[in-house]
């Protein structure tokens, strides 16, 4: 399978998340390799997203969100989970895919032992979460370039999907612009995660 390149990586996120749709993501580790076919993802852009982690501007934390494109972002969430962005747009203008859910294509039996309390294998990678556990992908992988075919992290080409089979939604679990329709999947596979609506965050009172 061919590399996805960095420029067809450079464009708006929205865009991006529909390329990413039927790409594979592969990690490699000294246990082995696993590879997903991704078949849900979301758009997050920069400071016209109340969503996205750079609507504030850039931090520490959120740096590698502002390019260049092609390059992991992975953040912790909840005290315990992992999630993994695919970082787009040009140099110094921040935007990403989020990683939402995946097929197993490669490294089944590994994909089962990260994830031993997941009962069904079309659910290993079902939501941002077990779709970074069962990829072994940590915070030492952020910044990773996922355009360099060396990188023990991937991101190749897979068979394109239809147009006809390709949903799009609200963003999952959100506190800000919930209603945007900036979610996408693939229809049909069993792997997508369930939607749940955000909630919209309460205003702090003022003295």
């Amino acid at each position: 399978m061919s590399q996805v390149t960095r420029d067809e990586l450079a464009l708006d996120p929205l865009w991006v998340a529909r390329r990413l749709l039927g790409c594979e993501l592969r990690s490699n580790s000294p246990e082995g390799e696993v590879a997903v076919r991704l078949v849900e993802v979301e758009a997050y852009r920069g400071p016209d997203d109340p969503a996205s982690h750079c609507y504030r501007g850039r931090t520490e934390r959120n740096a590698v969100m502002f390019g260049p494109a092609g390059h992991l972002y992975v953040y912790f969430v909840y005290g315990m989970h992992f999630c993994i962005n695919v970082v787009c747009l040009t140099d110094g203008v921040p935007g990403a895919v989020l990683l939402r859910a995946g097929e197993i294509t490669t490294g089944l039996d590994l994909a089962r032992s990260r994830r031993p309390a997941v009962r069904k294998d079309v659910q290993l990678a079902s939501g941002p979460a077990r779709l970074a556990g069962v990829l072994g992908i940590t915070r030492e992988h952020n910044g990773i370039d996922l355009t360099d075919p060396e990188s023990p992290v991937r991101l190749v080409n897979g068979a394109q999907v239809a147009e006809d089979d390709v949903r799009s939604g609200p963003r999952v679990g959100v506190a800000a612009a919930m209603d945007l329709p900036w979610r996408t999947w693939v229809d049909g596979s069993a792997a997508v995660s369930t939607y749940r609506r955000g909630t919209r965050r309460r205003p702090r009172a003022r003295a």
